[in-house]
């Protein structure tokens, strides 16, 4: 009897298995593990490497050059595009494990493996006086190399900006293993091309982080924290225009929906405000030294005092950080209204986000589905929700139709159909609406110069895929509460 054929795939994870034999594993459950992000579809790899040395990196990468083998990084996995899944199989990179950090407090520099969780750095770096920023709803469990291949935001954005504006330089691998550096733990280098920025937000389809030097700043002294609410979300958003233009400078600005706020209070079973429930809110941190919070917390009160039908400040820190968990809570919530969401965290210009709102209300109408929204108005980063039972054939129809009219609808504000998710799988119909075929030819000659075998986290971005067509599986993840 003849014998069978090794495959280029099982010499290739044979080979790997000689390199790293206490890091290939490939049980199911493991696999399984590997296979699925916050978008809750699931790409069975043929292994998972959990690498626990950057070096390692450089090890796989050059054996899945060499035979052509599929290479998908992830960290905690809670990206909500799909852009962390082994679409087309291969091997899934783990690099939780890098999560060391080296913190320098007269640079103000903080050296950290693309595992480090985002919570665990900022207690470390704010015990010492500092403070990083970025802060996306998932920074309990995301990692800073997940962050950086989407370029993360998060609720402080309004006035600290995102990931990108931290990163100073980052280490890793290219796709053929070479080591690189893009950029040092130095606040001034340009030396040659900016490959730094190129990286960041490109999901790892350029290149694996393994490392990452973040500029930290001071840490505010105090803070204050309180919730508005509104008669109508075209009034929480006109606010939002005004008090910029006013020149108040919240370091939290977001805004949720009246469909959103009743999500919320069904799911903390009381009102955010009690004599104002199922209103819009406006939830506004500021935050700086107590002398500069004193006269902005009075010029906010009273710019604010003849819009609102109703407030609530936080009185300490207890307070505030419920407050702002309740907006965290937002997403999940909003399973009481279907069993499944198509999410969209779209931009448009501040001057036409209450002109969103105002689409997505008549949406709502127009496809007979809920359309709750929350985001973080004070950049125009709004996450459209639409929540549809999707064992429903028609509830499903809809609901496609629905989400192709919205992002139309976004790119003809002059806005942008990702702010801080990015592409993945989830974005990947809309890329020929937001771009010409010129871009998408540029950004194709980049990935092919870095990546020409395309192992890189491939089926992301570029190629055609619509999420709607695929049965999620039935996971629960640390951040889910529901």
């Amino acid at each position: 009897m003849a014998l069978k054929k090794s495959t280029p795939s099982a010499n290739a994870l044979r080979a790997l298995r000689r390199k790293l034999p206490e890091r290939v594993l490939s049980t199911q459950a493991v696999r399984f593990e590997a296979s699925v992000d916050n978008l809750k579809l699931s790409f069975l790899p043929d292994a998972v490497v959990k690498v626990k040395a950057a070096s390692e990196v450089g090890v796989v990468l050059k054996l899945a050059q060499r035979h052509g083998i599929p290479v998908t990084s992830r960290g905690a996995g809670s990206s909500v595009t799909g852009s962390a899944v082994p679409v087309k199989g291969g091997w899934a990179l783990d690099l939780s494990a890098l999560n060391t950090v080296k913190i320098d407090p007269v640079s103000r520099i903080a050296t950290v493996g693309a595992g480090m969780v985002t919570a665990d750095l900022q207690a470390r770096v704010e015990g010492m006086g500092l403070f990083y920023p970025p802060d996306p709803s998932s920074k309990k469990y995301s990692t800073i190399g997940g962050n950086i291949a989407c370029n993360s935001g998060g609720m402080r954005c309004v006035k600290y900006g995102v990931t990108r504006d931290y990163v100073l330089g980052l280490g890793g691998f290219l796709a053929d293993g070479s080591p690189v550096q893009w950029g040092l733990p130095l606040k001034k280098y340009v030396s040659g091309y900016n490959l730094r920025d190129l990286w960041i937000g490109s999901e790892g389809t350029l290149g694996v982080v393994t490392e990452a030097h973040l500029r930290l700043i001071k840490k505010p002294e105090k803070r204050a924290l309180a919730l508005y609410a509104f008669k109508h979300e075209a009034d929480a958003l006109r606010a939002v225009r005004d008090l910029l233009k006013a020149g108040i400078e919240p370091s939290i600005l977001e805004f949720l929906d009246r469909q959103s706020v009743a999500c919320a209070e069904a799911y903390i079973g009381k009102a955010l405000i009690s004599e104002a429930s199922g209103a819009a809110i406006l939830l506004i941190e500021l935050d700086g030294k107590w002398s500069e919070l004193r006269q902005q917390q009075t010029t906010l009160r009273a710019f604010m005092k003849k819009k609102v039908v109703a407030q609530r400040e936080a009185r300490d820190e207890h307070q505030a950080d419920a407050l702002l968990e309740v907006r965290r809570i937002c997403s999940q919530s909003m399973y009481s209204l279907g069993d499944t969401k198509l999410n969209e965290d779209v931009v448009v210009p501040i001057e036409r986000q209450a002109e969103l709102i105002r689409y997505s209300i008549a949406l709502k109408k127009e496809i007979g589905l809920p359309t709750p929204t929350y985001g973080h108005a004070g950049d125009g980063n709004l996450h459209v929700h639409i929540m549809y039972n999707r064992g429903d054939a028609t509830q499903a129809r809809q609901a496609k139709r629905g989400i192709k009219k919205l992002m139309q609808k976004v790119v003809s504000l002059g806005g942008v159909i990702t702010g801080e998710h990015g592409i993945g799988l989830a974005k990947a119909p809309f890329m020929k609406l937001q771009h010409s075929r010129a871009e998408i030819a540029a950004m194709q000659a980049v990935k092919q110069a870095l990546d020409p075998k395309g192992i890189l986290n491939p089926g992301k971005i570029f190629e055609p895929f619509e999420v709607w067509n695929h049965e999620p599986v039935e996971v629960k993840f640390p951040w889910d509460h529901r």
